[in-house]
């Protein structure tokens, strides 16, 4: 049998070393020291989850993959790693399936890598422990195609038995695993967005929508699971704030399962290693009814957002 494309190598290492950073960022919780550093203010932080989390990660996947280009949230000095932070295993379930022809030619330094150590990382701070994901998302000719969401306290809240943290990943042609895919109820407008960076502008356009309900939780990738178990029908945030490391792997994911992330322009984000880090004009996201949405966008708001 021939050996599997690069992509699914990546996907398949990704796959373990989202598992080994949740398995930090329980440790570090469990600990009791956060270590909480403000970056530009209150509702912009860094942990030491954040910190170790991204070295793990970054450093894990350079060692297997050097020629490609891998982008952090975390600004973080390029020490040498602790071998404890290494991890060098993969997913055999993924390396299993069959790559997507269109991605089978793929070299290593065409691929961008995008990690979100911690999304939600004022949540975590906060104990909101379902809000915490970790991301990491793959992108080829500047759009996601492939992308790993860990939920390391997913089940939390279930009970002594239950099974703690889940790994969901998905790539474009081939679909999203790890979660059972549900649309929302059919006919309600239930809007997904954020908790910790509302403003005038982003009520506006939620209330511009006519929504049924609004849910406020934290974290881009938590939003994005929320749209695919059905949980709510689009994610509206129509504001800067949100970067690329906290879209690429929830794009990938969405985008595998038949669903849309633009900006508020009806814009795709770029992923290439040269674009800049900011979606500087929003985000909206759905599992389905795309257009529903899109359409009703207030043009006060679009002026208000420069791409």
């Amino acid at each position: 049998m021939a050996s599997p494309a690069l992509l699914m190598r990546v996907v398949a290492s990704a796959y373990s070393v989202a598992e080994k950073a949740a398995t930090i960022v329980r440790n570090v919780m469990a600990a009791g020291d956060l270590g909480i550093v403000e970056k530009t203010g209150a509702n912009d932080l860094q942990t030491k989850a954040d910190r170790l989390v991204q070295m793990s990660i970054c450093a894990s996947l350079a060692r297997k993959f050097p020629k490609v280009t891998i982008i952090g949230e975390e600004d973080l000095p390029a020490d040498d790693v602790n071998e404890e932070l290494i991890e060098d295993g993969h997913s055999e379930e993924i390396l299993m399936k069959t790559c997507p022809a269109q991605y089978t030619g793929i070299k290593e330094e065409e691929l961008v890598i995008w990690v979100d150590p911690l999304d939600g990382t004022k949540e975590y701070t906060e104990g909101l422990l379902d809000h915490v994901t970790v991301l990491i998302g793959i992108a080829y000719g500047g759009k996601a195609i492939a992308g790993v969401i860990n939920q390391p306290y997913y089940n939390y809240e279930a009970g002594a038995n239950a099974v703690l943290g889940r790994t969901i990943w998905g790539v474009l042609g081939m679909g999203a695993f790890g979660f059972q895919l549900t649309e929302a109820p059919a006919g309600k407008h239930i809007i997904v967005t954020t908790r910790s960076h509302s403003s005038t502008l982003v009520n506006d356009c939620i209330s511009a929508l006519n929504p049924d309900s609004v849910i406020r939780v934290g974290g881009a990738g938590n939003k994005i699971i929320q749209l695919i178990e059905g949980k709510a029908s689009a994610y509206v945030f129509a504001s800067p704030g949100c970067k690329k490391w906290d879209t690429c792997a929830p794009e990938a994911i969405l985008h595998a399962v038949g669903g849309k992330i633009t900006d508020i322009h009806g814009n795709s984000f770029q992923y290439n290693k040269e674009v800049k880090h900011m979606n500087s004009a929003g985000v909206l996201a759905t599992l389905r009814n795309y257009d529903y949405y899109a359409s009703r966008i207030p043009n006060t708001v679009k002026q208000s957002l420069v791409p």
